[in-house]
């Protein structure tokens, strides 16, 4: 009988300190439970802090060259696709973005489809005078709106120092007069320089005017090649035809538009 006492004894005591033990195991569970928690808070604030960091365009124009910026914005063009690399025409409502060697999948330039929004991280730089998000990486906003603008007139702003403002925006330029590009009379020149021919990779270039002051205008082959309508166009002009033009206020050294479109007026 005291052997049978003492063996419940020890049964009770055993049963004692398995349920101590569960006891002592719930502040292990409870400071998992808050370190994750914390973990999940802080995940979540620097997911808004991130986002946060997209600038609108003010502040854009505003953060120092060389620096890394993040923006949204709306496709509008873009060049064509190269070695994992595009170079793509952005606008918002509030300003335009030339975005120089994005790096970008093939498949993903063929979704690049005028209004477009996409997310752009890169670094702020200037190259002759043109602003531009250079060796910056890419994502699509999920569910995004879209946006296609509309031409701006800047004809009349052609000699105001404002015209800058709207760089790399979608313009329209009416009633200029083509000039002679060079000594022989050419209404365009093959390359800047006149160093390229028909049939090759060449840009065309060409010269116009308005109140007797002349301007020079681009056809970028990489964003409208010889199969376009505006490269064939300009190919056909002749010095003293009166044109209405669109295109993307790019800078070079000044004003160089590239454009997309032409009008040759009757």
């Amino acid at each position: 009988m005291k052997k049978y006492i003492a063996m419940l004894l020890v049964l009770v005591m055993a049963l004692s300190l398995a349920a101590c033990g569960g006891e002592e195991a719930a502040p292990t569970t409870e400071a998992t439970t808050e370190a994750t928690t914390e973990a999940t808070i802080e995940a979540t604030t620097e997911a808004t802090e991130a986002e946060a960091t997209v600038l609108s365009h003010e502040e854009y124009i505003a953060a120092e060259m060389d620096t890394e910026v993040t923006v949204e914005t709306y496709v509008q063009a873009h060049q064509s696709w190269w070695d994992g690399k595009v170079t793509v025409y952005c606008q918002s409502p509030d300003g335009a973005y030339f975005l120089y060697n994005l790096t970008c999948t093939e498949e993903d330039a063929e979704k690049l489809v005028p209004g477009t929004k996409i997310r752009v991280t890169g670094y702020k730089t200037e190259w002759s005078g043109e602003v531009e998000i250079m060796d910056g990486t890419f994502e699509f906003v999920e569910d995004g709106d879209t946006y296609i603008a509309e031409a701006l007139d800047v004809t009349e702003m052609l000699v105001s120092e404002d015209l800058i403002d709207h760089q790399n925006e979608f313009v329209s330029f009416t009633g200029l007069t083509v000039e002679a590009a060079n000594e022989n009379g050419d209404a365009f020149l093959y390359n800047w320089d006149g160093s390229g021919q028909e049939g090759t990779d060449s840009d065309l270039y060409f010269d116009a005017s308005l109140n007797g002051e002349t301007y020079t205008f681009v056809i970028e082959y990489y964003l409208c090649d010889e199969t376009s309508e505006v490269y064939q166009a300009v190919q056909n002009l002749k010095v003293g035809d009166v044109i209405n033009m669109e295109g993307f206020l790019y800078w070079y050294e000044g004003m160089q538009p590239h454009i997309t479109a032409i009008t040759v007026a009757e």
